[in-house]
């Protein structure tokens, strides 16, 4: 617990300075939190045949990153997705099947996955107005308010497990504690710094993120439990990998993007 609690107070030191400076230094601080992240995943599945592919799926993933569209000119993100899907498909036949069509389509999955929860951090911070800086803090707060109500809430009351198979120690209790601390939180955080919204509205997109993050928290732990891994990394001690420690950002700020929440 000690060790848990230090790299985490490390973390938020290095992590809150760069989200406010924002800007080029935060974007790629970004760059290498997805690329930490997409290796890592990429460790889970034990792809032996590796350097061609995963150094294109890197660069892949940085062009994937790019805030403007207008760099890739004349090709479109989805071009750029073609063209590294065609490339993978190619390379099954290339490396004799040692790096298969499953291989392909996890390593394809798995950059969409990765480089769109991050680019959206990107976009989150610099791609919106000046309400930029605390949409982002709404963010983080909402899910590290889910994370401490639904371990309190689970330690204190935790009956009916919510997934065994997948997440044996989270509870039903768990997860609506976190919810509802979670709701208190945006009430909190919107009376601070008003969004655009009234409050059922924010309160209604404060329990979707709550969900959100908690989905995304079950998605990595599946992952994990499949490939029969206990952390995606070792970067973070006592906490694991950058996705162990992002799993729900990544699932909660497309979401939020995708209901157009910030303006």
């Amino acid at each position: 617990m000690k060790q848990r609690i230090l790299t985490a107070i490390a973390a938020i030191l290095i992590f809150i300075p760069l989200v406010v400076i924002g800007g080029m230094t935060f974007n790629v601080f970004v760059y290498l939190l997805a690329t930490i992240a997409l290796l890592e995943l990429i460790r889970m599945r034990r792809i032996t045949v590796v350097y061609v592919p995963v150094t294109l799926a890197v660069i892949c993933l940085w062009l994937l990153l790019l805030p403007s569209a207008d760099m890739l000119q004349p090709f479109s993100k989805a071009d750029l997705l073609m063209l590294f899907t065609l490339f993978l498909l190619a390379y099954t036949v290339m490396a004799k099947n040692k790096f298969t069509f499953d291989d392909a389509g996890f390593m394809l999955l798995a950059i969409i996955y990765v480089g769109m929860g991050f680019y959206y951090l990107i976009e989150t911070r610099d791609g919106t107005s000046a309400g930029g800086l605390a949409n982002i803090f709404y963010v983080l707060v909402v899910i590290w308010a889910t994370d401490t109500g639904a371990y309190f809430c689970g330690r204190a009351f935790g009956k009916q497990k919510l997934w065994p198979k997948i997440s044996p120690n989270k509870t039903i209790e768990g997860a609506v504690g976190g919810i509802v601390l979670a709701a208190a939180v945006g009430i909190i955080f919107h009376i601070a710094f008003p969004f655009p919204y009234d409050m059922i509205t924010v309160i209604t997109v404060t329990v979707l993120v709550s969900i959100a993050g908690q989905i995304g928290d079950l998605v990595e732990s599946a992952f994990k439990r499949h490939y029969g891994v206990k952390d995606a990394g070792k970067i973070l001690p006592g906490h694991g990998g950058i996705l162990d420690r992002l799993d729900s950002l990544l699932f909660v700020l497309p979401l939020l993007h995708f209901i157009h929440f910030f303006a």
